[in-house]
Order: structure tokens, then sequence, then C-alpha cells
């Protein structure tokens, strides 16, 4: 189960998110309708600010062996941000 940790001023809470719930982001994101609306919902922003940019295929048959790899190492943190204001944002397996 991976947590994520957030710290704010005066607000401070975890999510633990489980690897079924990750697998599900996971389908979901690399669907080929959800890209397809997510270009089309995007690029009309993109040519007003001339910019080209498309936003790249998500393979599915990648990201889960990573998430699957993942799992053998409970405890490590992922991601440490702590920023000026004081707000923290911790990701551990």
């Amino acid at each position: 189960m991976m947590h994520v940790k957030v710290k704010a001023k005066d607000i401070r809470f975890t999510i633990p998110v489980p690897y079924a719930i990750l697998n599900i982001i996971i389908s979901i994101l690399s669907s080929k309708l959800l890209q397809k609306y997510a270009n089309k919902w995007t690029k009309e922003y993109f040519e007003r600010k001339k910019l080209d940019f498309t936003f790249p295929p998500i393979d599915k048959q990648t990201l889960i062996p990573i998430v699957k790899e993942l799992q053998n190492y409970k405890g490590i943190v992922l991601v440490d941000v702590k920023a000026k204001d004081g707000t923290e944002v911790k990701v551990k397996l």
C-alpha cells in the first residue's frame, strides 16, 4: 500500500492508496478514449499559445510491471518535498 502524507499550515492528512486502486487508475489513464479527449480538450489552448504538443500515449503494459515491482520495496520514500511556506508532501510505499 502506498501512503501519501500532506502537511500544510493547519491541515495534516494521510491518504492510503492500495495497489489495486493504483492499477485501476493506470487502466483509466491508459485508455485510448481518455487520451483522445485529453488531446481534444487541450488542443484549443495549445493553438492559442502557439505550442505544438500532444500528450504521449500511456502504455498500460509498461506501467503494471513497475507497480508490481514497487510492491517488493515496502517502506521506501518515493517523494519527499518541503515548500518554503511549510507545506510538506511525502509518498511512501
